[in-house]
């Protein structure tokens, strides 16, 4: 008998953590040019701090795929998320693969936001974002984002 309720329990437990709207993240892309990683890791890092205003399951791509490969896996990941945040800089208008993003979640319906990434010494916003917000980075406007979606 104690065994059945001890299942019982648990199964509770994980069809709480399951269904508890109150601790659902946002799954959010992080579009960015390769050689604008080191900002993408600060901004996973800066949602996992325990006083960030703003938390969210980072869907971006990390590893290098065959070019076929990875569009199929990106569009899968930026299908099955909340929104897409586009990291902007000097080196996203030249980024070939953070334009075809853009380009998909667009196709897709999914809500896309530009962020720049420097206040000052900003790049050339990719014609892909037409439409789109573009925000400066800070934690008011990321909380805002992500609470919008």
């Amino acid at each position: 008998m104690l065994p059945a309720i001890i299942g019982v329990g648990i199964v509770a437990l994980i069809a709480k953590s399951i269904f508890d709207n109150d601790s659902k993240e946002k799954k959010i892309f992080i579009s960015f040019s390769m050689k604008d990683e080191k900002y993408r890791n600060y901004l996973v890092n800066q949602s996992k701090e325990e006083h960030s205003p703003f938390r969210f399951i980072d869907m971006s791509v990390k590893k290098p795929w065959a070019e076929e490969k990875w569009k199929i896996e990106c569009k899968k990941r930026i299908i099955s998320c909340d929104a897409i945040i586009v990291l902007l800089s000097k080196n996203t208008w030249h980024s070939s693969g953070t334009r075809w993003e853009i380009k998909c979640a667009k196709k897709e319906g999914i809500p896309i936001y530009g962020m720049h990434i420097k206040k000052k010494n900003r790049g050339a916003i990719p014609t892909e974002l037409e439409g789109s917000e573009i925000i400066n980075w800070s934690w008011k406007n990321l909380e805002n984002v992500i609470d919008s979606v």
